[in-house]
């Protein structure tokens, strides 16, 4: 081994015969020079000298071989000095990188469209919610439904959050669980609500109230499931009925059968699917891995998203000024966007991986996470825009589009999307907590009479806004966020 380091030819992993040092200059090339060009591959893709000098130890070059060859002191000068004279060349990995945030957009077009369908069961359900209006300016039949939607929405984003953290943690069984305990307790404790608030109402507007109940907690039940086309077979009957009613008169007794049909098939798909099936759990949580106080910030985020729902579709006629149809097409519009809502929270994360892997410096990510939000944001809001004119258009006896009625829509949009992509993230307690307040504001303008309705909204949606893009901005331009 003296006359220089040997090792068998062509063994894997070891360095090359290293030949005695010579002068540098005319007598001939520098062996450092050599020796970088040897290990070039491995040295460009080297993150740090140490790497280096693990490879020239692991091949027994010591210490005074190097300072006989090489005229450095050790392995760690020689490993600092290979590491400047190569420039750094990291190889790509072979083929796509991977991207588990790839969704259809088909899919999340589909999951818009069922959003939005059980708003032709109010079509059906219409003549049981007629009535006197009360102080309140609303039909008495509306109240009770009204109360058990708000509460519907509250509970179901909450069992939602609980099955798919199950999900996540690989028991399927404790999922379809908590979904065959929670859907039915939602639906029964909606019914309550409804019967509380019920007042000069019919007994029929409780009854369509306590089924919108029923419906909700199994509507919940498939989409957590992945059962969309099911929920959409078992809802087709009823659309067509009421597509039906809205142009020719429809018999109640049509109506009350399609209104049952509908809501009995979709409650047993969601048994059926909710049902045990012996799953055998992927990983092994233990008990108490999902405590139900996490579930509650994603059940206020629903509550007070739905109250501010509410007050863009009826806030004319909570104002004392004007008819509830006339709002009704923001409604349907913001129901309908939640399918490119959700398309564009999966393209979000999808970019962010990219930009995770293409940045070199945090502020550089930060950069590409503010463009990301802003095109995201602008291309859900166009969404928003263009099924806000359509149902506009298509809705008999809806007013022209005004200014203000379009930037509180718009505004609100923007606290719905970035709502739920804080939500996605896991920071849905900043998320809550400003929808919240701006449900309260919005609560307490109304009651005081203070301003319109529209100015009043894009007041709080405007504030509410600025506070939740802030929060995105702060929390998401991190890179240890987007795992």
């Amino acid at each position: 081994m003296s006359g220089g380091l040997r090792m068998p030819p062509g063994a894997p992993g070891t360095l090359p015969v290293i030949p005695r040092q010579r002068t540098p200059g005319w007598a001939g090339p520098d062996p450092v020079d050599e020796l970088a060009e040897r290990l070039d591959d491995f040295v460009a893709a080297a993150v740090h000298p140490d790497e280096i000098a693990a490879l020239l130890e692991s091949d027994g070059l010591s210490d005074d071989q190097i300072r006989e060859r090489y005229g450095v002191r050790n392995s760690f000068a020689l490993a600092e000095e290979l590491y400047e004279r190569v420039a750094r060349r990291y190889p790509e990995p072979e083929g796509p990188a991977p991207d588990p945030w790839r969704a259809g957009l088909l899919g999340c077009l589909l999951r818009g469209v069922v959003f939005a369908l059980p708003g032709f069961g109010h079509v059906l359900g219409a003549p049981l919610l007629v009535g006197p209006p009360g102080d309140h300016g609303l039909p008495a039949g509306t109240v009770p439904l009204l109360a058990a939607a708000l509460f519907g929405w509250a509970w179901n984003q909450g069992l939602a959050h609980r099955a798919y953290t199950w999900l996540g943690l690989g028991d399927r069984a404790a999922a379809r669980r908590s979904l065959l305990l929670g859907g039915p307790a939602g639906a029964l404790l909606g019914a309550l609500m409804a019967l509380l608030a019920a007042g000069t109402a019919a007994p029929a507007a409780v009854a369509f109230a306590a089924g919108q109940s029923c419906y909700l907690g199994a509507a919940t039940a498939l989409l957590v499931l992945g059962r969309e086309r099911a929920l959409l077979a078992a809802l087709s009957p009823m659309t067509a009925g009421a597509v039906l009613a809205l142009v020719h008169p429809v018999p109640d007794a049509a109506r009350l059968t399609l209104l049952l049909g509908s809501a009995a098939a979709v409650a047993v798909l969601a048994v059926l699917a909710a049902a045990p099936r012996g799953d055998t759990p992927t990983a092994a949580p233990e008990p108490g891995t999902v405590p139900l106080a996490a579930s509650l910030p994603y059940a206020l985020f629903g509550l007070s998203t739905g109250v501010l729902v509410v007050y863009a579709a009826l806030g004319d006629v909570l104002a004392g000024d004007g008819h509830s149809a006339v709002a009704a097409p923001a409604a349907v519009a913001l129901t309908l966007s939640m399918g490119p809502a959700e398309w564009l929270l999966h393209r979000f994360r999808s970019r962010g991986l990219a930009g995770l892997r293409a940045s070199s410096t945090p502020r550089a990510f930060r950069r590409t996470t503010a463009r990301t939000v802003a095109v995201c944001l602008a291309a859900y809001l166009a969404a928003l825009l263009t099924l806000n004119l359509a149902t506009t258009a298509l809705w008999p006896h809806a007013p022209a589009v005004s200014g203000l009625r379009l930037a509180g829509l718009l505004l609100l949009g923007v606290v719905m999307w970035t709502g739920l992509l804080l939500q996605s993230f896991g920071a849905v307690t900043g998320a809550a907590l400003i929808c919240l307040l701006a449900a309260l504001a919005h609560t307490l303008a109304l009651v005081t009479h203070t301003g319109g309705p529209h100015t009043v909204g894009v007041a709080v949606y405007g504030a509410a806004a600025v506070a939740q893009s802030a929060l995105v901005c702060v929390l998401l331009g991190r890179a240890t966020a987007h795992r």
